[in-house]
């Protein structure tokens, strides 16, 4: 039997696990799952409680995409049959918006198919997300919106969105395997922006594309170098019409172990349970919050999720409770990872080199 407490120890005193010590979790066995949940629970515990934060998706433009990402069922040429349609008027998505906050959200996140956003799709969206902070304050915004241009963060910031979401999927490696219309490096450079614009970085994965153990350990250490405040994971959504259709690689155990790879290289990071968790996870979805303290309501891009008032009976049957608008998500532990500088240059004391 595995021994995963020293692993949890370590987490609690925010050291990033060893590349071996992440290969063991993601490859033990299924006799030693609820060890790991354990451990691993006790580090979810100390940085968010008991407090689950509910994510709501808004598609404001679905299909139709100029890039070729194998996964994506929004993808150019995929036939998957999904509804498309270009972007939402103001008024459908002020009342996608509020069905999301009234269901419980905390955070909308909108999203829209594309390479990236034109300025005048950035200016088409900012009074959107204004009038988003205005009708429901204390509600988060989150964009989504592809591969960002010089600027376009700082606009998105100017106009009231809280954070922006773009995320890395896989390892550096074998991006080239999901995706030939843009690089691992587009994807990083656009989390970087979003950050020098200071808007909170959403980054994450998605799993059963054919990776391998040391694929995922690649991406969660990336990951870790863009420093997100929320990881996102995915769970593949294999649509009939895209190349990866029929890849039925995961199982409800793979994905619990997943995520506790996760939380172990983020312990006190939002760790949200994303796409798929519903066909993936399945029964053992209440399991998963003794792991995440994040997930989705409802519907996601162009896949149906379980029913808002499923998910909320889920978490209170599992003894959790729903984090409420403007209560702060990161635990307040974080900030005394700040500090000012008092070595180096212009002072007596040597350089932290």
């Amino acid at each position: 039997m595995t021994t995963f407490q020293p692993l949890a120890e370590k987490a609690l005193r925010r050291q990033l696990p060893t590349r071996a010590e992440l290969l063991a979790v993601l490859s033990s066995s299924d006799d030693d799952l609820m060890d790991l949940v354990a451990a691993v629970f006790k580090v979810r515990l100390r940085y968010f409680g008991r407090r689950v934060k509910l994510n709501y998706l808004v598609n404001m433009k679905s299909g139709l995409c100029p890039e070729d990402c194998f996964y994506c069922s929004q993808r150019l040429g995929s036939e998957a049959e999904i509804v498309k349609y270009t972007w939402l008027k103001p008024d459908e998505t002020a009342k996608a918006v509020s069905a999301g906050v009234e269901a419980g959200a905390s955070r909308v996140c909108l999203v829209a198919s594309g390479r990236g956003p034109t300025n005048r799709d950035v200016e088409r969206l900012a009074p959107t997300i204004s009038g988003i902070k205005e009708q429901h304050p204390g509600v988060e915004v989150c964009a989504c919106l592809g591969l960002l241009s010089q600027g376009q963060a700082d606009r998105l910031r100017e106009a009231g969105a809280d954070a922006y979401n773009h995320n890395l999927n896989t390892s550096e490696e074998r991006y080239a395997d999901i995706c030939t219309t843009h690089e691992f490096a587009d994807r990083v450079d656009t989390v970087e922006q979003a950050k020098h614009a200071g808007l909170s970085p959403c980054s994450g994965l998605i799993a059963g594309m054919k990776e391998s153990d040391d694929d995922l350990v690649d991406a969660l250490f990336a990951l870790r170098e863009l420093e997100p405040d929320s990881v996102p994971v995915n769970f593949l959504m294999p649509f009939d019409g895209t190349p990866l259709e029929g890849t039925w690689e995961l199982t409800p155990q793979r994905c619990l172990r997943i995520l506790a790879a996760t939380r172990l290289v983020f312990p006190d990071v939002e760790v949200r349970l994303a796409g798929g968790r519903e066909i993936h996870l399945r029964s053992l979805q209440p399991l998963a919050l003794h792991v995440v303290n994040s997930l989705f309501l409802g519907d996601y891009l162009t896949s149906e999720g379980q029913a808002g008032s499923a998910d909320r009976e889920m978490i209170e049957d599992a003894g959790f409770e729903i984090q409420s608008a403007g209560e702060p998500t990161l635990p307040r532990e974080r900030h005394d990872l700040l500090k000012a500088r008092r070595r180096g240059a212009g002072t007596a004391l040597p350089p932290n080199a």
